[in-house]
């Protein structure tokens, strides 16, 4: 339960996960919770890159690398966020159905 918590995820999903990856033998190198990292880290670096160019800025190179530093470091915590987010509607959702 407590490395499915730390992965953001219900224990349900967790487990269906690690059950689905031993019955295919698959020990795939980037599974769902990497993409999701890598989503986000997507979406963060666009809406910093964009928002300066949509408001007729340019950024420099030292901007853009500090940009890049930036995502690196925080999109595996933002990543949690997203999920945990999800996991919290999701609950909410089931608790008015």
């Amino acid at each position: 339960m407590e490395k499915a918590e730390a992965q953001g995820r219900n224990l349900r999903e967790w487990a269906r996960d690690v059950l689905l990856r031993e019955a295919y033998g698959s020990t795939l190198a980037v599974g769902p919770d990497q993409i999701m990292t890598e989503i986000v880290a997507l979406q963060l670096f666009l809406t910093n890159a964009l928002s300066p160019v949509a408001c007729g800025e340019r950024m420099s190179a030292e901007q853009y690398q500090e940009l890049m530093r930036n995502v690196k470091t925080n999109k595996h915590r933002a990543a949690r966020e997203v999920v945990a987010q999800y996991a919290a509607e999701n609950e909410e959702e089931k608790r008015h159905a």
